[in-house]
């Protein structure tokens, strides 16, 4: 498929990245009746993605975690 992403843009690869996990991790081989179930297991990952999965890169901590822990500006 043809990349909608402009030559130098930074955020392609995490963008692709992101949505790439999402349809391995959570869509790969499934089905829904509705878009609401669609809608539904889209935000359940998110969730879990940004407040409980710890990334070593940050840590081992949750993007969440890792976002509060920086101080106030």
């Amino acid at each position: 498929k043809i990349s909608m992403s402009r030559k130098g843009d930074c955020w392609h690869v995490p963008t692709k990245s992101f949505w790439d996990r999402l349809k391995v991790g959570r869509f790969h081989d499934s089905k829904f009746a509705t878009r609401l179930q669609a809608m539904d297991k889209v935000i359940e990952w998110t969730t879990f993605q940004n407040h409980r999965r710890i990334q070593s890169s940050l840590g081992y901590f949750s993007p969440m975690q890792f976002e509060k822990s920086w101080p106030a500006n």
